[in-house]
């Protein structure tokens, strides 16, 4: 079974912890005033990112927007064939942990994909 965490990227000014695991940007993005030289992850899952157009609509009006973003983002993973493909290249790993740049802890889409990518992984 894959233990997934999912961390925000500005949290590791100094690099990544050794309990990170496997480290995946699920951001369409690259974030905001990170440096490509410093930053460090194993994969970029853009692939598996929110649409453009969803990413657009929903910063409109993120809190009366979430629940309604939160469906049209796992209907977008359903359909994504590259959802399946990054679920499958996981499972074999232990520990990923999912990372992403938006301020709202709670609300973002890392913790959606990690609700579609959990019972994937424990299968």
């Amino acid at each position: 079974m894959t233990k997934i965490d999912i961390k925000r990227v500005y949290e590791d000014p100094d690099g990544p912890e050794a309990t990170d695991g496997y480290r995946v940007l699920v951001d369409r993005l690259w974030p905001r005033g990170e440096s490509k030289a410093r930053f460090h992850y194993d994969l970029w899952a853009k692939d598996v990112a929110p649409s453009a157009q969803l990413r657009e609509w929903y910063h409109a009006d993120p809190s009366g927007r979430w629940p309604e973003f939160r469906q049209r983002y796992l209907d977008e993973l359903t359909a994504n064939p590259d959802a399946r493909r990054l679920a499958a290249f996981l499972k074999g790993k232990s520990h990923i942990t999912l990372l992403y740049s938006s301020r709202d802890e709670a609300h973002n889409n890392a913790v959606v994909l990690a609700s579609f990518l959990s019972p994937l992984l424990s299968s």
